[in-house]
């Protein structure tokens, strides 16, 4: 079982490369030209990066460090090199995930039109959903993918009924389709539901912002994927908590349970090296050179 190593805190590097990669199959017809995109599941960060030149005294603790890794073994947290302390102005450490929108068995019907999504009256899929929450539609029934995937409420006209921007673009006119799903925090889902950790904690989530998701709702839990705001966070007071709609990239690789946490406050990733060996240099006056390349654990 892979270890988790403690990465020093100093110096910070110098030079980074960072790089989100994605697993996208294309295909272009050699007769119109038009191309068909697929997405898979494969989305990580990579990152490469270098130290400012250090004295022996410093350079064995990288040293160490490197070595410790086992290669690509074992991990470590890592985040941005250039981000590490957000620009939002959220005044905790953590937030808690919140599946506001989590009912199956459910009878869509879609209207291109009006950009509405609604529900049998005698349902109630969105009681507990605020304006600017994500919830993921899944249903076999569904025949336009449009419908399905992640849509951003921007009106709740009532338990059964809302108003919606679709991540794919627009909706497509359906009516009853059986066997649907809506849920918020689900694998694949480019926006997350999220309440404060506390009813004291305020502040907002702004564009270019990294949060951590974990599997825990413990403070301290390891990362299991770090992922970027795209946009402001829209943010609701309801019942004296703030909660949050944050649209990310990339997507959810897992479903966030309900209370995990995600943190705010130096959010990290977990990282392997993507190589198995490990190397420096060093000049006649023991200056130490050390770069490395990293891989986000999947």
């Amino acid at each position: 079982m892979a270890k988790i190593i403690t990465m020093p805190s100093t110096p910070n590097f110098v030079r980074s490369n960072f790089v989100l990669r994605r697993a996208v199959g294309s295909v272009a017809s050699p007769y119109t030209g038009k191309v068909r995109t697929q997405e898979y599941d494969g989305v990580f960060w990579e990152a490469t990066v270098t130290l400012p030149p250090m004295r022996r005294d410093v350079a064995k603790n990288w040293q160490s460090f490197l070595l410790e890794l086992n290669g690509p073994v074992n991990h470590f947290k890592f985040a941005d090199p250039d981000a590490l302390t957000n620009q939002g102005t959220y005044d905790a450490n953590d937030l808690k995930a919140k599946n506001r929108i989590n009912t199956t068995g459910l009878t869509l019907s879609f209207n291109s039109t009006t950009n509405v999504i609604s529900a049998p009256s005698n349902t109630t899929p969105f009681t507990n959903a605020l304006e600017g929450d994500f919830f993921t539609v899944t249903g076999a029934n569904i025949i336009n993918p449009e419908n399905t995937g992640v849509h951003k409420i921007t009106t709740k006209t009532n338990a059964y009924t809302v108003v919606v921007e679709s991540e794919s673009g627009g909706l497509v006119t359906e009516a009853d389709k059986t066997g649907c799903s809506v849920k918020s925090n689900q694998k694949g889902a480019t926006g997350l539901n999220l309440s404060a950790s506390s009813n004291s904690a305020t502040g907002t989530i702004v564009k270019g912002d990294y949060l951590q998701i974990t599997s825990s709702s413990t403070a301290g839990g390891n990362p299991v994927q770090y992922v970027m705001a795209t946009d402001d966070a829209t943010l609701n007071t309801n019942a004296g908590e703030d909660t949050y709609g944050v649209k990310i990239q990339p997507k959810l690789r897992t479903a966030i349970t309900e209370n995990d946490l995600v943190r705010f406050a130096t959010p990290k990733g977990l990282f392997r090296l993507t190589t198995k060996d490990v190397d420096w240099d060093a000049d006649n006056i023991s200056n130490y050179g050390i770069s490395f390349s990293c891989i986000e654990v999947v």
